[in-house]
C-alpha cells in the first residue's frame, strides 16, 4: 500500500503531496465531490460527508457569479456566496477557525470557471476577500483552499493573482518552479489513458500508463485526481491501489460509508492454516451411510465461501468436496427466509413461516430429523458457536411459533430425543419459568455441563452443555476452537451406538458478522467452521460410513467480493444490506452416497435426501 497523505505548505498556499507523511491509504476526507451543485442539497451532502474537496462549476453574469453547470441552469437564488462560501463561513466559525469539527480534516473548494476567466477572476477575489481569513492560508493556516479549474489563466499569468488562489494544475503542462508553487493538485481525464471503465482491471499496459502519470504528480509533490471515472466502490479500491490522492465522486455519502467502515470492508490473513486433506476412499460409493454429520453455516453464500478461500491463501476444507450443489431457501411466507424457516425446513422437509420453530404454516407440530432417527436406533446431537436456544439449533429440538420464545424453547428439550446438545444461553434453561426444567431433565437422563472443560471429562449418556455467553464470544475476540472440540466430542459419545448418529451442527456466527456487515467477523467465524468441517471429514474417512453435508439456511449480508490477493490472503468487499438474501446456498457432501447432494433443490430436499440415504440401511425400533 502507498503511504501517502495531503498536507499544507505555506509555501505554495495548497494542499501538498508528501511521501514522508505516515498516514496509510485514503479516506472519505480524500473525496472530491464533483459537480457538488447538482447533488440533492448543495455543498451540505458533501460536507457532512467531509469529502476534503468540493467542486463548483460558476458563470459570471449581470455581475452575479452562479453555480451551474451551463447556462440554462443559471438560477438567482444559486450564486456562489449563497450556496457556498456564506455557508462554508459559517461552519469555519461554528468549528474554532476549523473547515471541519476535526481539525485534522481538511477542505479545499474547486472553482471551475466554465468561461471568461479575465471577467470572472476580479469578481471572484473582490468576494473572497471579504471573508479574510476563512480563505486565505497566508492569514491563517486552516483556511479553505480555494483551486481554480476550468477556464483558467496560463500559467505565465499565475504570479498576476492573489497568493491566496491556487490551481488545478494539468500533467502534460510543464510548470517552472515557481508557478508549480501555485498549483495545488494535478487532474486529468481517465479516458485519456485507457480505455478502462472501472469496472474490473485496467491492463498491464494502462495500468503502467495510469500509475506513470500519477507518479509524475508525485515526484513533483502534488496530489493526483482522474476526473470522468466510474462511480463504485470497484473503481474507489483500484484507483487508490494505483496511487491515486483524490476520488472523484457523484455520491460523497456512499463513498464516506464506504471510507468510514474500511475496517470492517477487508481483512488480511498473513498465515494460512493448514486443511485436512481428504482420502476419498468412500466418497460418492452407493454404500451404506451409517452416520450424517450436518453443518450448517449460518448466513454462509457463495461469497462467504469463496471469501474464507481467498483469506486462506487459496484453500479451504469446504472446497475440498467434491460433490456440490445448491438449496433454494425462501420460506413458506415469503421469499427471503430467517433462520426459523431455513433451519425448520432441514429439520423437518417442509416449508413454514418465517419465525416459526418446527412447526408448519398450520400451527401444527413437525417431527424433526432427530425424533424421526431416534424411531430407527439413531442418536442425535445438536451443536452451535452460539445460542442454542437461537432458531438454526431450535428448529432441530423444539416447537415453537416465534423464535424469540426462548425459554420455551428451552423447555421443549423435554420432549426431544436428542441425545446431546452444546451452546451458549444458559440462562434460558437455569433461570427458566419452570423452575423444575432442570431437575426434569436430570430426571431424563441429561448431565449438565458448564464448562467444556466439564463437556470433555464425560463418557456417556446424554448431555446437556450450557456454556456462559462469554464462551461463545466471536473468535475475533477470542473464543477459541469450543466449535472443533464440541464436535470431536459429539462424535465421540455417539460412535458407540450400533445404530449409527446424525449431528447438526452450526457455525452460528458467520450470520451475525454478515448482519453487522463486518467482513473480518464474517470471514474468522467461516475459518472457523471450516475447521469443524476438517474434524468432520478426517471422521469420515476413519469410519467409512459417514456423509458429511456442509451448507447454510441462508445467505447474510449481499456479500460482494472486490479486490483480492489469495497469495496474500488479503480480502476486500462491500455489503448490499444486513439482513438475509434470497440467494440460493451451496450444499457440498462428503462420503457414500454425497451423489445424491448434487443438482438445486428446495432446502427441504435436503431432509428427505438424508433419509433417503438412511433408511434403506435401517430397520424401525
Amino acid at each position: 500500500m502507498v503511504k501517502r497523505t495531503l498536507i499544507f505548505s505555506t509555501l505554495s498556499l495548497c494542499l501538498l503531496f508528501s511521501k514522508a507523511e505516515a498516514q496509510t491509504g485514503l479516506s472519505f476526507n480524500n473525496g472530491h465531490s464533483h459537480n457538488d451543485y447538482h447533488q440533492n442539497i448543495p455543498l451540505l451532502q458533501s460536507y457532512y460527508a467531509r469529502m476534503g474537496s468540493i467542486e463548483a462549476d460558476i458563470f459570471l453574469k449581470n455581475g452575479q457569479l452562479y453555480v451551474a453547470h451551463d447556462t440554462t441552469e443559471i438560477s438567482q437564488e444559486a450564486t456562489l456566496r449563497k450556496l457556498y462560501l456564506e455557508p462554508l463561513a459559517k461552519f469555519y466559525a461554528k468549528n474554532g477557525n476549523n473547515p471541519y469539527p476535526n481539525p485534522v480534516q481538511r477542505l479545499q473548494l474547486v472553482i471551475d470557471i466554465k468561461e471568461n476567466y479575465q471577467q470572472v477572476l476580479p469578481i471572484l477575489i473582490r468576494e473572497l476577500k471579504s471573508f479574510d481569513a476563512i480563505f486565505d492560508h497566508s492569514k491563517n493556516p486552516k483556511a479553505i483552499t480555494i483551486a481554480l479549474s476550468g477556464d483558467v489563466p496560463p500559467p505565465g499569468e499565475f504570479k498576476n493573482y492573489p497568493d491566496f488562489i491556487s490551481f488545478d494544475g494539468r500533467p502534460y503542462i510543464d510548470y517552472t518552479a515557481d508557478q508549480l508553487k501555485r498549483v495545488c493538485m494535478i487532474s486529468d481525464e481517465l479516458q485519456n489513458y485507457t480505455e478502462w471503465n472501472g469496472k474490473g482491471t485496467p491492463t498491464k499496459a494502462d495500468e503502467l500508463k495510469l500509475k506513470s502519470v500519477i507518479e509524475k504528480a508525485h515526484a513533483q509533490h502534488k496530489p493526483f485526481r482522474f476526473w470522468a471515472t466510474q462511480d463504485s466502490p470497484n473503481t474507489w479500491v483500484e484507483l487508490e491501489r494505483l496511487g491515486v490522492d483524490w476520488i472523484n465522486t457523484d455520491q460523497p455519502e456512499q463513498l464516506h460509508d464506504f471510507y468510514q467502515h474500511k475496517d470492517k470492508l477487508s481483512y488480511t490473513n498473513p498465515v494460512a492454516y493448514p486443511v485436512y486433506s481428504p482420502t476419498f476412499k468412500s466418497d460418492g460409493i452407493k454404500k451404506k451411510v451409517k452416520n450424517v454429520i450436518l453443518l450448517i453455516g449460518d448466513g454462509m453464500g457463495l461469497a462467504q465461501v469463496h471469501a474464507g478461500w481467498i483469506a486462506n491463501h487459496g484453500n479451504l476444507n469446504i472446497t475440498s468436496m467434491r460433490n456440490s450443489g445448491f438449496s433454494q431457501t425462501a420460506a413458506a411466507n415469503s421469499g427471503n427466509t430467517d433462520s426459523a424457516a431455513g433451519g425448520t425446513a432441514m429439520a423437518v422437509g417442509e416449508k413454514t413461516n418465517n419465525r416459526y420453530i418446527g412447526m408448519g404454516p398450520d400451527d401444527k407440530n413437525r417431527t424433526n430429523l432427530p425424533d424421526t432417527l431416534a424411531l430407527y436406533g439413531m442418536k442425535s446431537g445438536v451443536i452451535s458457536s452460539a445460542d442454542i436456544t437461537d432458531a438454526t439449533p431450535a428448529a432441530f429440538y423444539a416447537h415453537q411459533t416465534d423464535r424469540s420464545f426462548n425459554q420455551a424453547i428451552a423447555k421443549d428439550l423435554l420432549k426431544s430425543k436428542v441425545e446431546i446438545l452444546v451452546g451458549s444461553n444458559e440462562r434460558s434453561f437455569l433461570a427458566n419459568a419452570d423452575t423444575t426444567l432442570m431437575d426434569s431433565l436430570k430426571a431424563k437422563g441429561y448431565t449438565w455441563s458448564s464448562s467444556m472443560a466439564d463437556f470433555k471429562q464425560q463418557r456417556h449418556g446424554k448431555q446437556l452443555v450450557l456454556l456462559p455467553d462469554s464462551v461463545t464470544r466471536p473468535v475475533k475476540n477470542g473464543r477459541g476452537d469450543m466449535l472443533v472440540q464440541s464436535l470431536k466430542k459429539t462424535i465421540e459419545l455417539l460412535s458407540d451406538n450400533k445404530e449409527g448418529f446424525f449431528i447438526m451442527a452450526e457455525g452460528a456466527q458467520i450470520d451475525y458478522g454478515g448482519h453487522a456487515n463486518d467482513l473480518p467477523y464474517v470471514v474468522t467465524e467461516l475459518h472457523d467452521f471450516d475447521k469443524a468441517v476438517a474434524a468432520a471429514l478426517a471422521f469420515a474417512d476413519e469410519d467409512g460410513e459417514t456423509l458429511v453435508l456442509v451448507t447454510a439456511d441462508h445467505e447474510t449480508g449481499g456479500l460482494t467480493l472486490l479486490e483480492a490477493s489469495a497469495e496474500e490472503g488479503r480480502i476486500q468487499g462491500e455489503f448490499s444490506t444486513n439482513d438475509h438474501t434470497n440467494i440460493m446456498v451451496p450444499v457440498y457432501a462428503y462420503g457414500p452416497q454425497s451423489a445424491e447432494f448434487r443438482g438445486t433443490y428446495p432446502n427441504t430436499a435436503i431432509f428427505h435426501k438424508i433419509l433417503k440415504v438412511l433408511l434403506p440401511a435401517k430397520r424401525k425400533k
